[in-house]
C-alpha cells in the first residue's frame, strides 16, 4: 500500500472536514428547533405520539423520491442493510424523537436535550462493551464532570422539585441519540445519506403508525394556533416546519456530517445542537435557565468534550479523518 504524504492529504482533508463542519451545524440548528415546535404544538392539545408521527411521516413523504434516486438501482445495498435500517428507523428515528418530546412535556427543553446528549458516553461504554475499547482515565474523569454538571443542571442539591418521569424520557432519548451516532457514521453498508434516512423515516413511520393502530402509542391531534412568545402561528405551518426541516433536513445533514467526520467527532460538534435548541426555547417559549442551570449545563457539555478527548482511538480529528477505510467483504447487517 502506497504510503499518503502531506501534499497528496491536505487538499482532499480540508474540505471533507469543512463539508463535514457545516453538515454539522446544518443538523445542530434544525434539531434543535425541534424541542421547542413539539412543546408548542403539545400545549395545544397533541400528543407527544401525534407530533413525532405526523413528523415522522411528512419526512418520509420528503425524502422518499430523493432517497430511491440516491440509491441510483443498487437495491442490493437496502437488500444487504434492512436490520441497519429497521434498527435506524426504531432507535435512532422513532425512539430519539418520540421520548425527546414526552421528555419535553415534564422538563425545559434544554435540559431535556443536555441529558439525551450524554449520549457520547454511552458511545464509549458501547465502543468498550462489544470492542473492547477500555476508556482510559481521561474519559472517566470526564463521565464524572458530565454527571456533576447534570446534578446542578436538575437542581438537586438547590431542592428543586425533580421530574423522575422526563428524566426516564430523557434517558431513553439519550439511548436513541446513541444509536443515531454509531450508526449514521458506519459508511461500510454503502447507503447513501438520502437513502438512509428515507428508509429509516419509513421504518420509523412503520413502527409508530403499528403502535398507534394497536393502542399503544396514544395520539391526539388538534387544530388552531399555536401560541409562541413573540408570536402565533397556525397549527399546519408548524407541522410543516417540524417535519421538513427539523426531520428531512436535520436527518440527511446528520448522516451526511457524521459520515465525514465520524461518530466521535460527529457527536462532537452536534453538541451545539445543545446552544440552539436553549436559544430557540427562550427566544419561542420564554424558558430561561437559571444560574445554577448555566452552570450545570456547561459542566455537562465540558465532561462530554473530555470524554472524547479520553478515547483512544485517533488521538486527533485530523488522524480519524486521514485514516483510510478498511476494504473488507460485503458488510453483515449492524446489530444494535
Amino acid at each position: 500500500m502506497a504510503t499518503l504524504t502531506h501534499d497528496t492529504i491536505a487538499p482532499t482533508v480540508a474540505p471533507r472536514l469543512g463539508s463535514g463542519l457545516a453538515f454539522a451545524l446544518v443538523a445542530s440548528a434544525s434539531f434543535g428547533l425541534s424541542g421547542s415546535l413539539g412543546r408548542g404544538l403539545m400545549d395545544l392539545g397533541w400528543t407527544a405520539g401525534a407530533a413525532t408521527l405526523v413528523r415522522v411521516a411528512i419526512a418520509a413523504a420528503v425524502l422518499l423520491i430523493p432517497g430511491i434516486i440516491a440509491l441510483r438501482g443498487r437495491w442490493e445495498l437496502v437488500r444487504r442493510s434492512w436490520a441497519t435500517i429497521v434498527a435506524y428507523g426504531a432507535f435512532a428515528v422513532a425512539g430519539a424523537q418520540l421520548f425527546y418530546f414526552m421528555a419535553v412535556q415534564h422538563l425545559p427543553v434544554s435540559v431535556a436535550l443536555l441529558i439525551e446528549y450524554l449520549a457520547p458516553v454511552v458511545v464509549v461504554l458501547f465502543m468498550w462493551l462489544r470492542h473492547g475499547h477500555r476508556p482510559t482515565r481521561l474519559t472517566l474523569g470526564g463521565a464524572g464532570i458530565a454527571f456533576a454538571g447534570l446534578v446542578l443542571l436538575l437542581d438537586v442539591l438547590g431542592g428543586g422539585e425533580i421530574s423522575i418521569v422526563g428524566i426516564l424520557w430523557a434517558l431513553g432519548a439519550m439511548v436513541g441519540a446513541s444509536v443515531y451516532f454509531i450508526l449514521s457514521g458506519d459508511d461500510s453498508n454503502g447507503l447513501p445519506p438520502l437513502t438512509l434516512a428515507a428508509g429509516g423515516m419509513l421504518s420509523a413511520l412503520a413502527i409508530l403508525s403499528i403502535a398507534a393502530l394497536a393502542g399503544v402509542l396514544p395520539v391526539t391531534f388538534a387544530t388552531g394556533t399555536v401560541e409562541f412568545v413573540p408570536f402565533a402561528a397556525p397549527w399546519w405551518a408548524v407541522v410543516l416546519v417540524l417535519g421538513i426541516v427539523t426531520a428531512s433536513v436535520s436527518y440527511v445533514a446528520g448522516i451526511a456530517a457524521n459520515r465525514r467526520l465520524g461518530s466521535r467527532l460527529g457527536s462532537f460538534v452536534a453538541l451545539t445542537e445543545v446552544l440552539a435548541a436553549a436559544l430557540f426555547a427562550w427566544f419561542l417559549l420564554g424558558q430561561v435557565p437559571g444560574p445554577m442551570q448555566i452552570g450545570g449545563a456547561l459542566l455537562v457539555v465540558a465532561g462530554v468534550v473530555v470524554v472524547k478527548l479520553g478515547e483512544r482511538p485517533a488521538e486527533t480529528p485530523l488522524e480519524s479523518l486521514l485514516e483510510p477505510p478498511a476494504v473488507s467483504d460485503p458488510p453483515a447487517p449492524v446489530a444494535v
